[in-house]
């Protein structure tokens, strides 16, 4: 170890990390250069043979096995309880029940931490269910069930990539910068109740995880074959899944396919149709004005739940809307307009771009805060492939994002072992940038006059709101 790479626990314990994918391959030398581990304990399982290899290379132990439904207490009970000292459990895969897994860890005193609420495999594709039940939002309450089931005990860290995860502790850190420079006083929260009144008292009407991926391939994307930076699987079940996002309080308009949730926090609503076939106007420093797509993610929804503010009655007074903005890299573009030109047919290949196949470009990844006094103002990650090639093995600038996320909820579940089961926006948003920002790149805050006015109506009558450029009216694209 150098004096660059700081160690921040000893993990006496065994370390089983569920998945191999491309984000997997990026943590493991983070958690090897961060923690000081026995190898001898650590144990990667995945259902595919791709990364065999590299892990008996490295001396890991590997078993070639899906995680079903069937076998996850009797695969995963004896690896995280083999001890001595306490197991870790690290899901980085797809097909399996983050709940049922993460229930299981606290009930054996395990450590857990995962990116996404993940479902067991068929979930995403079952056609007998509604929109509804296959949305994000449904997916999110079961969590918080099982916390309000079983408060406290052994730390669980739920959604802590990119985003979800990262994007909340920008988001505290956008709403701080943006308090000094607006001058509204008072001492930074410490409460969520706080951390909603400081969004409402700056006037934050909306919130875009507005990301941009310019990472270029040296070849061509190939027909029928899906190219993307980060997982394939994951890019099209979230794709396929409906447009979800935090429905903000000062909306006056909701699109005739929009419906509302009959139960839990009533944060979100839902579109139907897919959110990667639905394409909103956002911005980012490097790309300006540009059109996203409003995948659903968890964090659309936990961070406009978690900057609610409700009166006595429990009535929402307060409430900013909350949704992703994604413009992946070119190639990811095209495999998904291939896709959707196929109703939808997945392509019969996918394929990863590793850090040796990118001849250039970033993954500008942030949230942009608008409606308030100065307009709007971008935070975020301007991560490139150059610089990514520099600070670890294994992972492009999108990998990079992620696998440095939950490096940070590592080091927070061991620093705060019983807190029980947690999102990324109940942690302490300073200590979790402070382990992961050197593998951000350049993190920069812009100020911007854009709105999704800008330039319109243009050749043809448009249906815009005119009074309030931050309607989501204007920026959905019609």
């Amino acid at each position: 170890m150098t004096d660059k790479h700081p160690v921040y626990a000893k993990i006496d314990g065994p370390i089983v990390m569920i998945g191999y994918g491309s984000i997997g391959k990026g943590t493991l030398p983070l958690i090897e250069r961060h923690f000081t581990v026995d190898r001898s304990k650590i144990t990667v399982i995945d259902p595919s043979e791709a990364g065999r290899d590299m892990l008996e290379r490295e001396g890991i132990r590997f078993i070639h096995q899906p995680v079903t439904r069937d076998n996850y207490k009797h695969l995963l009970g004896p690896l995280l309880t083999a001890g001595p000292g306490q197991g870790f459990c690290v899901n980085l895969s797809v097909d399996t029940s983050s709940l049922d897994i993460m229930e299981y860890c606290r009930e054996i005193g395990a450590l857990y931490v995962d990116t996404v609420v993940e479902p067991w495999a068929g979930f995403y594709f079952d056609s007998s269910k509604g929109p509804e039940a296959r949305s994000n939002y449904a997916l999110r309450e079961t969590v918080l069930a099982a916390r309000r089931r079983n408060p406290g005990g052994t730390t669980a860290v739920s959604c802590c990539g990119a985003n979800p995860g990262m994007v909340s502790w920008f988001v505290k850190q956008a709403l701080v910068n943006l308090k000094k420079d607006l001058g509204v006083p008072g001492d930074e929260p410490v409460t969520r109740e706080g951390w909603a009144e400081l969004a409402r008292t700056l006037g934050v009407k909306g919130i875009h995880i507005a990301e941009r991926d310019t990472q270029r391939a040296k070849k061509p994307k190939p027909r029928q074959v899906f190219v993307n930076t980060w997982s394939v699987e994951g890019f099209v079940s979230e794709g396929l899944q409906p447009a979800e996002l935090g429905w903000g309080t000062h909306e006056r308009w909701m699109p005739e396919n929009g419906r509302t949730h009959a139960e839990g926090c009533g944060s979100a609503i839902y579109l139907l149709q897919p959110g990667a076939d639905t394409r909103v106007r956002s911005w980012t420093p490097t790309a300006q004005a540009q059109f996203g797509f409003l995948v659903t993610h968890n964090e659309s929804i936990s961070i406009a739940d978690y900057l609610t503010v409700r009166d006595a009655a429990g009535t929402a007074v307060y409430r900013p809307t909350c949704h992703y903005a994604y413009h992946p890299c070119d190639d990811a573009v095209l495999s998904l307009h291939e896709m959707f030109g196929q109703a939808g047919a997945r392509q019969p290949e996918h394929h990863i771009l590793d850090e040796n196949e990118i001849v250039d470009g970033i993954d500008e990844l942030g949230v942009l805060l608008f409606g308030h006094g100065k307009n709007a103002y971008w935070y975020g990650s301007q991560l490139s492939i150059e610089e990514t090639r520099m600070l670890a093995p294994y992972q492009n600038a999108t990998g990079m994002q992620v696998s440095s996320a939950v490096l940070a909820g590592m080091v927070w579940a061991i620093e705060n072992p019983t807190a029980g089961i947690v999102e990324a926006d109940d942690m302490d948003y300073k200590r979790c940038l402070e382990v992961q920002m050197p593998y951000l790149g350049p993190v920069v805050g812009v100020y911007t006059d854009w709105t999704p006015l800008d330039g319109r109506p243009g050749f043809f009558p448009e249906d815009i709101d005119t009074a309030d450029p931050w309607q989501f009216r204007n920026i959905l694209v019609r």
